[in-house]
């Protein structure tokens, strides 16, 4: 049945019935060429959902992850007490959709604040293994970047990134509490890059 100008019901012929379905499905019969790019599902998008917008599953789901970061929070040494202000009223990181987590096994995002001293390697790559996949690594302030003040000291790790790969570094000794809000921000717009060019480093070698 139809409903004309007047609101009132007429019935549809088989012909009419024919061309409703072709406008709506795109059939072949309604314009469809081989190769010329306007294939059934592109006639469905541009006629019934003109606008529908096509992405990838990763490119979808990296715009969850990058507003619902669970983290690790490795306290080390003083610039945990930076870190913790982060989540007090005045900051507010839960506003980004950042959560503290206790344990690994749900976390994304482990925070490495403070002096890491060669005791504490063991410790550290066991909580990233158990960390599952994707996970990040923020290396925050001197010490967790390049030993700071203990370089070269014997019982100091020069750098968190001797012992799991770090996705973003927060320089400062210690680094105010907007450094590692800037810092977190800066990890999601990697996530949501690295969903777009999963291997830009193959791309790069494919166009050489």
């Amino acid at each position: 049945m139809a409903v004309n100008g007047d609101d009132q019901s007429i019935p549809l012929e088989n012909s009419d019935r024919d061309n409703l379905s072709d406008q709506v499905f795109g059939r072949i019969s309604d314009g469809y060429k081989v190769g010329e790019g306007n294939s059934v599902p592109d006639s469905v998008f541009n006629r019934v959902l003109p606008n529908a917008v096509t992405a990838k599953s990763d490119q979808l789901f990296s715009l969850a992850r990058k507003s619902s970061l669970w983290t690790l929070s490795f306290g080390l040494a003083c610039c945990a007490i930076e870190m913790i202000s982060t989540h007090m009223s005045h900051h507010d990181l839960d506003r980004f959709g950042v959560v503290t987590w206790p344990s690994p096994r749900q976390a994304d995002v482990m925070i490495v604040a403070g002096t890491v001293v060669k005791k504490m390697a063991d410790p550290i790559k066991l909580l990233y293994e158990q960390m599952p996949d994707p996970k990040w690594v923020i290396a925050m302030g001197s010490c967790a970047t390049n030993g700071g003040p203990y370089y070269k000291s014997y019982s100091v790790v020069m750098g968190v990134d001797h012992l799991i790969p770090v996705d973003v570094y927060v320089p400062g000794c210690p680094p105010r509490p907007e450094a590692l809000m800037h810092g977190i921000m800066q990890l999601q717009e990697k996530i949501q890059l690295d969903a777009k060019n999963p291997n830009p480093s193959s791309q790069a070698q494919d166009g050489e």
